[in-house]
């Protein structure tokens, strides 16, 4: 999973570029519910809501559909 170039910085954010964009690539290539991503970054220690999820999907997908 690479980052798109076009999505911009996340100054500001709570997490990092690369955890949301994971979150987002997740979402959209293997079309899992914002509760599956929520659980799949816990695994990996990151907490995050899963509406925090949904906003990101919501504002970033578009980078990732380019």
């Amino acid at each position: 999973m690479k980052v798109p170039p076009s999505m911009p910085r996340l100054k500001g954010f709570r997490f990092p570029r690369k955890i949301v964009a994971y979150a987002v690539w997740a979402h959209h290539r293997f079309a899992l519910s914002t509760a599956d991503v929520e659980d799949l970054l816990a695994e990996r220690g990151v907490i995050v809501s899963r509406e925090t999820v949904r906003l990101r999907v919501n504002r970033f997908g578009v980078y990732f559909a380019a």
